[in-house]
């Protein structure tokens, strides 16, 4: 099996990186500007290079090659839940990621953010970063992925791109769907049962549909709760009190019929994170961290069509090498 190489950015606190990881690709770096992130992926990957910098400071020449670019670029700019200032808004990283392409010239392209940047308002920008793409020798195509489709218990959906240079694109298909997601209930009955709670049979009986998208702010913006009005009702209904976050799992005197709150390790469940997962900071660092991550089971089934579609060009008659001609 071929050795594939990745050089991410805006890691975050890993999943994507950990999907990518056991999709086969190695990282030849991480980069990532939040220090409790950082914290995390050396908590968790000791021997990684992790890149502690802005991205617009970042220079990829020194990656000229690698095999994947990765990353999951802000989402503000285009969220339903925010201003939706696309280009104009200063945390748009799209500009820099392109940049990076240049400088890398990497064998494929993976870029994932929210479902908002699929709407129709951001048709002529989704058209530039295509066109740009298209003048660096590269094929590309975006769609929506849930991550229920992946065996992640919520619906999560995330608007992904995709680009390879065309003799690799051309063996690329998108990920099909791979199982019906477990419940929250089945997800999280022995973390709620943890501490000796009598009710967590019962309680994950009652928790028996999927969860509504976590959501993990910003700095600037939302603390350790489950989201917004809309967000905290439908948790509500898998009889989970959003407003707020547990330090532990409900103890043994809490009654049958009580409302829990999710832990940290909870909320990392939700995600598709393994348990062994350590994440760094307070509460509400640690939980922006989890509630902004990319699902680890959805970045492995695209990491998974990526490396089949370069392994598949570079066993073919005519071998594709290892890096793109020079780009534009």
């Amino acid at each position: 099996m071929l050795q594939l190489t990745c050089l991410e950015i805006c890691a975050g606190a890993g999943g994507q990186s950990l999907g990518l990881e056991q999709a086969g690709f190695a990282h030849a770096a991480a980069v990532e500007i939040d220090p409790d992130a950082c914290t995390t992926l050396r908590l968790n990957r000791p021997g990684w290079k992790i890149v502690e910098q802005d991205v617009h400071h970042f220079d990829g020449a020194a990656y000229q090659g690698v095999d994947l670019l990765a990353g999951g670029v802000p989402c503000p700019p285009f969220s339903i839940a925010g201003k939706q200032l696309g280009a104009d808004d200063e945390r748009d990283l799209f500009p820099q990621a392109l940049r990076l392409v240049a400088e890398c010239q990497p064998a494929a392209v993976m870029l994932e953010n929210v479902r908002g940047l699929s709407t129709a308002p951001f048709a002529g920008y989704r058209d530039q970063v295509l066109g740009r793409l298209h003048e660096l020798g590269y094929q590309a195509d975006w769609q929506v992925l849930n991550a229920s489709e992946f065996g992640v218990p919520q619906l999560r959906p995330r608007f992904i791109l995709v680009a390879m240079q065309p003799a690799v694109y051309e063996h690329f298909e998108w990920p099909r769907a791979i199982k019906t997601p477990p419940t929250v209930g089945e997800t999280l009955r022995e973390l709620m049962a943890a501490a000796g709670w009598p009710g967590a049979d019962s309680w994950a009986a009652q928790a028996n549909g999927i969860g509504p998208t976590l959501v993990g702010g910003s700095r600037k913006h939302g603390g350790p709760d489950l989201g917004p009005t809309r967000a905290r009702e439908a948790w509500l209904k898998l009889h989970v009190d959003g407003r707020g976050l547990a330090d532990a799992p409900p103890r043994p005197a809490d009654p049958v019929g009580h409302l829990p709150r999710l832990t940290l390790p909870m909320a990392a469940a939700v995600q598709g994170f393994p348990p062994a997962w350590r994440f760094s900071g307070r509460k509400t660092a640690a939980y922006r961290q989890i509630g902004n991550a990319f699902p680890p089971p959805v970045a492995r089934a695209v990491g998974d069509s990526i490396r089949s579609a370069i392994e598949t060009a570079r066993a073919a008659p005519v071998p594709v090498p290892g890096r793109l001609l020079r780009a534009v």
